[in-house]
């Protein structure tokens, strides 16, 4: 753990929250300590782990279980007479791959997902290998998570990502934080938080669960905190609005910015464009209806809206709990419509912060995973590797599993991640692996994809961030951009798992030389020394100049945000303002409660390393269902009950059986449980407004006595 997160040693697999100091001793956390346990196991899954084990077996065991059985070693196919794993050879699995490749009628009808820990080089090459194959068909985790994020910003600012650094933390007046639990999901923003909270910062929490890490923190690594049980209160104002109420409680802090004046004129003559169309909609909304839409009142908002006016440069942060609604986009540009009012973007202390979650997400994107690329990037990736890229646009997440399901689409190929579990509509998405010809998953240990396949599969065992990639001119490292666009190196330092494992950036070369047999691309040339691929990269993307020799700096370097001096490269050349009303044509479903799945403290995204969730005081379980005390005795439950719940959508009910109810601090009609296990209820045509992110925190439901009766204390 002393080498995770330094100048000399490799990337925490886990969040994408930045570094504070690459040459501390300790820059990690809790979460962090069990993603490189579980990587660093020493358990093994050999060819007589599959003999013992059928798919049919394993597909019965939780996703625990399955996490819990150590790390691959060597690669797998499917064989459907036994129903079990065997070993397959290298050269033979990429023959497979090239083979079924090769046969369709049509590169449009293969699908390539990554997920966030795929590192730079890897992405690179990745993209470029589907692209000269002739599609764009890149779907990413993007889309499950943040893809909000990046349509609202870049339609306002021009760049999909966030402008503010850890250094605007130390200078900011304000920060906002909204439908985010930084305690589970990134701990160590908490520690910004602190830092923040000592020197007097506000600390102002926007988010329907009572979360014990926004309230106060004890900091693991302070002597102090940990030998005298001290701690900092971090939100110096929590609100908890309904969920999805978000949007209602920016319009109603717009609306007393705008009715008390407190607007930066200057700014927004100088930069912005669309002012008086957000003025005359913020003015028409009504305060009756924003009360009932956020669950707050008037006077909590005007606390908030007070805060925020009286602060000269304030940071506004925010998570999935913000970008899985209907209307997530519209959410996210109200938030940047109220930075803009008050000038908090480029000057110290301020500035949007989307704070993602896995730790290359966004790397991922931009070194060209997406299924929607510019036209600057198709050209400059052309020009660089002398080829035509495809022009028209790929499938995202959820048209991906509609093409599987339709037919449309035959092989699946994942970089990485837990698809089947990750996505929607889990009976469908299984359903759409089912009819594909060939899925193929790289991974480094067992999960729920595997089991979830098409009638050929193959199991692709990697190398994990920790451990060192030996290729034909020495040892490697790769580089990966955190939530703040810090681009830095990470190398391994332990023996990998097994001789048999491959680096992504070579399954990726030893793809395309099965695949494309005409490709000029040097593919064995590039991975025998990664230097070259980020040279390549250099002369592709912008911002990575010098690409090489900037990365060895201590700590790496900073992406340029445009933002960050006050240029907006929008259509305009100017930052815009974007109205959005409170209420729109579409009416919520009648559904009596509204369902957000969250993550449980010992799980990170579909990865469960244990049964417990202390902060929430859940030991042993993960089936539970948070409800409101006055919830329960409406419905004559009581805690400890088992219920079933009902998704209600168009095209009918979606069920999940056997959840305890846990009372909780939540507002009235809504609920919270864990994922993957509700994934199952959430529709997949039910997405984001331009985004196409599934609506996992927002779940139309309805609850029935489960049969399972109340289970034991």
């Amino acid at each position: 753990m002393l080498q995770t997160n330094q100048d000399r040693g490799f990337d925490c697999p886990g969040c994408a929250w930045p570094d504070r100091n690459p040459n501390s001793t300790f820059e990690f956390c809790e979460n962090g300590v069990k993603a490189v346990a579980a990587e660093a196991t020493a358990k093994r899954l050999t060819r007589d782990f599959f003999a013992a084990h059928s798919v049919a077996s394993m597909a019965a065991q939780d996703d625990f279980w399955l996490e819990a059985q150590g790390r691959l070693t060597e690669p797998m196919r499917y064989d459907s007479a036994s129903d079990h794993y065997i070993p397959i050879n290298w050269d033979d699995a990429f023959a497979l791959i090239a083979q079924q490749l090769r046969a369709l009628d049509s590169p449009d009808r293969a699908v390539f997902y990554t997920s966030g820990r795929t590192s730079n080089e890897a992405a690179f090459l990745y993209q470029l290998f589907i692209r000269e194959f002739g599609t764009n068909n890149l779907p990413d985790c993007s889309n499950l998570c943040h893809e909000a994020s990046g349509v609202a910003l870049i339609e306002q600012i021009g760049n999909g990502k966030g402008s503010v650094t850890l250094e605007d933390f130390e200078q900011a007046e304000a920060i906002f934080v909204f439908g985010q639990n930084p305690g589970t999901n990134h701990p160590r923003m908490l520690g910004e938080l602190r830092a923040a909270a000592k020197r007097g910062c506000r600390i102002v929490v926007f988010n329907p669960l009572r979360e014990r890490g926004l309230e106060r923190f004890v900091h693991p690594q302070s002597p102090a905190d940990m030998l005298l049980g001290t701690h900092t209160k971090i939100a110096t104002h929590y609100f908890q609005p309904r969920i999805g109420g978000d949007l209602a409680v920016l319009i109603g802090i717009a609306k007393i910015v705008i009715e008390r004046a407190a607007l930066d004129d200057a700014f927004i003559a100088q930069y912005c464009d669309g002012f008086d169309a957000v003025c005359a909609t913020v003015h028409s909304a009504d305060w009756r209806e924003i009360q009932c839409d956020s669950g707050l009142t008037q006077a909590e908002i005007a606390d908030a809206a007070q805060i925020y006016i009286d602060s000269k440069a304030t940071i506004f942060c925010w998570g999935m709990g913000i970008t899985q609604h209907r209307r997530s986009v519209a959410t996210i540009q109200m938030l940047m419509n109220l930075l803009l009012l008050r000038g908090n973007i480029g000057k110290p202390g301020a500035g949007p912060c989307p704070v993602r979650g896995h730790s290359n997400v966004q790397g991922d994107r931009t070194m060209g995973i997406c299924e929607k690329p510019t036209p600057t990037f198709l050209d400059r990736l052309g020009t660089e590797f002398g080829f035509d890229p495809p022009r028209q646009p790929g499938f995202d997440v959820v048209a991906a599993i509609e093409a599987m399901e339709s037919g449309a689409a035959g092989v699946f190929f994942a970089m990485g991640g837990n698809f089947a579990a990750a996505t929607p509509d889990t009976s469908r998405t299984a359903a759409a692996l089912r009819r594909c010809d060939l899925t193929v998953q790289v991974s480094t240990k067992l999960n729920r994809s595997h089991l979830v396949h098409g009638r050929e599969a193959l199991i692709m065992p990697c190398l994990g961030r920790s451990e060192f990639d030996e290729q034909a001119e020495g040892r490697q490292a790769v580089t990966v951009e955190d939530s703040m666009s810090m681009v830095h190196l990470s190398a391994g330092i332990r023996a990998p798992a097994s001789g048999q494992l491959l680096s992504e950036p070579m399954i990726v070369a030893r793809l395309a030389l099965a695949t494309l047999p005409t490709s000029t691309t040097p593919w064995r040339d590039l991975v025998a020394n990664y230097d070259r691929i980020r040279e390549r990269i250099a002369r592709v993307i912008p911002g990575f100049i010098d690409f090489n020799a900037r990365v060895r700096h201590p700590g790496g370097f900073h992406l340029p945000h445009p933002g960050r001096e006050r240029q907006f490269p929008s259509v305009s050349g100017r930052a815009l303002l974007i109205a959005h009303p409170l209420r729109d044509a579409v009416t919520d479903s009648a559904a009596p409660f509204r369902l957000m799945t969250v993550r449980s403290h010992d799980q990170y995204n579909t990865t469960v390393y244990g049964l417990d969730d202390r902060y929430r005081g859940v030991r042993g379980l993960r089936r539970v269902v948070f409800i409101h005390r006055d919830d329960l005795a409406l419905l004559g439950f009581a805690a400890g009950e088992c219920v079933d719940l009902h998704s209600c959508w168009h095209d009918g009910e979606r069920s999940v059986s056997g959840f305890t109810l846990v009372e909780y601090d939540i507002p009235r009609g809504n609920l919270a449980s864990y994922f993957p296990e509700t994934n199952a209820l959430v529709p997949l045509d039910s997405v984001a407004e331009r985004a196409g992110t599934p609506t996992s925190k927002s779940i139309a439901v309805r609850l029935t006595r489960s049969a399972a009766g109340t289970r034991p204390s």
